[in-house]
């Protein structure tokens, strides 16, 4: 394999989709699952057993699997141990989980800042919290939206910058629209955040920063002390793996100060129960009430291990099966060749796209500054009945409003929805232009 080019050949035969003659690009709503992966789940069940507190010789070989699931996923975002990973059913309760963290740390008077790009799940809770439940205890919290540019799809930073002030506790931004494509310049949000001179209960005088990852983590390298985030969240259903499994990267100071998001099972402190007194587990455990989606944590870990062999050498596994370490340089390595690769069918995309009649393509036009996938309209034609005539040739996209209401509404879509193809590494040019033969027949009604 020529160095640093992505063997998309040698990576579908780990898929099961082609052999079906389907052309999957509707992989920003979900990815699809490698043999391995699925195979893994039916390896590991006949060991099944719960974790933690087992004495059983079954009971101990889970929970080795379970918690080094958190070390490699630390491992895979740059986080500096398993102490700063939280484990939901996905991205939007991870988001529900900080949103109910902070509940009571806001103050009279205070405001928090998201923009209109956000997926519903960056927004839905914010809004609720700010309209709904802050009011019941009596506290006006205000919830400021940053502009988009609507002709390029880029954030307006001078905007975002305006709305941050000395009472912004936290600010919100997606790391990579899921509407426009839009590649968000997260050191740019993160230093207008460091000025805003909030004074946090740790004694930092910042606002607090989230990140939606879910559209980022699959097609970049991420590394969550660079980006210097508060809190990142992403989804395994949009990673290779089946399973409802998301994640929440908080640093560990503000995991440990916070309330857990639910209560009961593995999170209390092992006897640790009185009449007067509850003591919690330690992180991670702390934010793993119940019994938790053990074989979903393992099998999404593993994905990543997977998703670096794919991209480096697909026909020789290194780090799947394995709890085999992996360092940065070997994630940079493997995303950077995704990301190419990536790039370059959303480019080729993008292209051919201009040449359909009356097609409207949303976000950015420079394939460099988005993510793998894109948004379009047909003019005179309903967008979910152009999924459908897709569909009907052969091509999965997807059609709505991609849970991202707000930049529809603000782009003014009546109704607010579009048609969007979305790649993945292992998608080909040939599936990409049979995607647009597709479209331009659709634009004819054909």
């Amino acid at each position: 394999m020529t160095s640093g080019v992505l063997d998309v050949r040698a990576v579908r035969r780990h898929f099961a989709f082609p052999g079906r003659g389907r052309i999957a690009t509707n992989n920003a709503a979900s990815t699809q699952p490698p043999r391995e992966l699925v195979d893994l789940y039916r390896t590991l069940a006949p060991g099944y057993e719960n974790v933690h507190r087992g004495q059983s010789t079954a009971s101990r070989e889970m929970t080795a699997l379970f918690e080094d699931a958190y070390d490699t996923i630390a491992r895979f975002i740059g986080a500096p141990g398993r102490e700063c990973v939280a484990l939901f059913r996905n991205a939007t309760e991870a988001i529900n989980a900080v949103m109910y963290s902070l509940l009571t740390e806001f103050r009279d008077g205070d405001n928090m800042v998201t923009t209109l790009m956000e997926h519903n799940s960056d927004y839905v809770p914010w809004h609720a919290l700010c309209r709904e439940l802050l009011p019941r205890l009596g506290r006006r919290v205000e919830l400021r939206l940053a502009r988009f540019d609507p002709r390029t799809g880029e954030l307006d930073l001078e905007h975002l910058a305006s709305l941050i002030d000395g009472r912004t506790k936290l600010v919100c931004c997606t790391g990579a629209s899921n509407f426009l494509g839009t590649r968000v310049p997260l050191p740019a949000v993160r230093a207008l955040a460091d000025g805003s001179g909030y004074p946090q209960p740790t004694g930092e005088r910042r606002s607090l920063l989230l990140v939606d990852a879910a559209q980022l983590v699959p097609g970049a390298f991420v590394d969550v002390r660079a980006l210097d985030a508060d809190y990142l969240a992403f989804s395994f259903h949009k990673l290779l793996a089946p399973f409802g499994v998301g994640v929440l990267y908080g640093r560990e100071h503000l995991l440990a100060a916070a309330p857990p998001f639910l209560y009961g099972g593995d999170m209390i402190a092992e006897g640790r129960v009185f009449p007067d007194r509850v003591e919690y587990n330690t992180l991670p455990w702390k934010y793993a009430a119940g019994t938790p989606n053990i074989l979903g944590a393992i099998v999404s870990a593993q994905a990543l291990r997977l998703l670096l062999d794919l991209a480096l050498s697909p026909d020789r596994p290194v780090y799947f099966g394995t709890s085999r370490p992996f360092g940065r340089d070997a994630v940079r390595a493997a995303m950077d060749r995704v990301s190419a690769w990536n790039r370059r069918l959303t480019a080729h995309a993008l292209d051919a796209l201009a040449a359909v009649d009356g097609i409207t393509v949303y976000g950015p036009e420079d394939p460099c500054r988005r993510t793998s996938l894109v948004s379009f309209n047909l003019a005179g034609r309903d967008p979910v009945r152009v999924a459908e005539e897709l569909n009907a040739m052969g091509v999965e996209s997807r059609a709505g409003c991609h849970c991202a209401t707000l930049a529809h509404h603000a782009l003014g879509l009546t109704p607010p929805a579009s048609c969007r193809l979305s790649f993945y590494l292992y998608n080909t040019h040939e599936e990409v232009d049979a995607a647009v033969r597709a479209v331009a027949k659709a634009s004819h009604g054909l």
